[in-house]
């Protein structure tokens, strides 16, 4: 009998040495470390996604880069998602299905304004980071079109840029000022990929493409053409700029897509967008991260990221308060 409740004394023991393990508590009676959060109580890792715009664009390849350094130097982990570029960006981030956006600065203010696409419905929940680099309106043709000037685009097909596409909004403005619109054309609603390969192939005349220069589908359409980027006349470039003040006179440099002369355009600029959910420390130290790391950008629009011209043409556009405790730090301001 006396053995018997030994056995079981002692089972117990045992069970309750188990379960106290299997809590956590350590022999001095603190927690044991579970392996969570490494580093001495360092933050997990979090996710979140960055909007950047069709493979054949800037946005995709720059935004890999950007995603990489912001995730090597901060508890972020960005994925970069391809998308129909800056209309499209803003809604989803509306929408609370991402985080970080690329966008045209011109049609971020329109989605804060309720203007343009987003006319009555004003997006509200959504904040600057930084503008980054010029956006070139390029009017790509090739040489055997016969298209010399933006009147010339009359009767023919042309590709206006993805639906929901900042794209989009500069052609029918480049037209309106040309006192054309999109009913003089055989409009396409085509991506940059899209439109390249239709003018490869023959199926339209030429393409507006806004984009950083130089625009990966423009390169590789180039490598079998003789690419011809459309001039936009001096006195024009005035008109569009003094009524839509987001653009900035601008220039397709020569040797660019092999052409051999400098050819007059307009811009406006690429910016980073997020959604006013986003921890303020995670974006200071996001922003904190990009502008001190980049030497580690080896697209050509990585010579334009600099704090001191962070700031231009974000208009009256709300900084997210991290990046503005960055800014505010490194003492640059609006």
């Amino acid at each position: 009998m006396k053995k018997s409740r030994f056995s079981v004394l002692f089972g117990t023991v045992l069970m309750t040495a188990a379960i106290t393990a299997a809590c956590g508590e350590s022999s001095d009676g603190g927690t044991a470390d579970t392996g969570e959060g490494s580093g001495g109580g360092e933050s997990a890792s979090q996710d979140l996604s960055l909007l950047t715009g069709g493979t054949g664009g800037t946005y995709y390849p720059l935004g890999g880069q950007m995603a990489n350094i912001i995730s090597d130097q901060t508890d972020a982990n960005i994925t970069p998602q391809t998308s129909g570029a800056s209309a499209e960006n803003m809604e989803t981030l509306r929408a609370g299905e991402a985080e970080l956006a690329f966008s045209q600065t011109d049609i971020a203010a329109y989605a804060i304004e309720g203007k343009e696409m987003f006319e009555g419905d004003p997006i509200d929940n959504v904040q600057a980071i930084a503008s980054l680099y010029p956006e070139t309106v390029q009017l790509v043709t090739t040489a055997k079109s016969g298209i010399q000037s933006v009147e010339d685009l009359k009767g023919k097909t042309v590709s206006v840029g993805a639906p929901g596409s900042g794209a989009y909004i500069n052609a029918m403005q480049v037209l309106e000022i040309h006192g054309m619109s999109d009913k003089d054309i055989k409009a396409q609603n085509l991506s940059f990929d899209e439109s390249t390969d239709g003018i490869q192939s023959g199926n339209i005349d030429a393409a507006f493409i806004t984009a950083g220069t130089p625009t990966g589908a423009v390169e590789a359409l180039s490598a079998q053409n003789d690419v011809v980027i459309i001039p936009i006349a001096e006195d024009k470039i005035q008109e569009l700029v003094e009524k839509y003040p987001y653009y900035a006179e601008d220039a397709v440099p020569s040797g660019t897509y092999k052409i051999k002369e400098d050819v007059k355009t307009v811009a406006v600029k690429a910016m980073l967008v997020a959604s006013k959910d986003v921890d303020e420390d995670l974006v200071y130290e996001m922003t904190k991260a990009l502008y001190e790391n980049t030497d580690q950008i080896t697209h050509a629009k990585g010579e334009f990221i600099t704090p001191e011209t962070a700031l231009e043409g974000l208009g009256d556009m709300e900084l997210h308060p991290g990046a503005a405790k960055y800014f505010e730090e490194a003492g640059v301001s609006q």
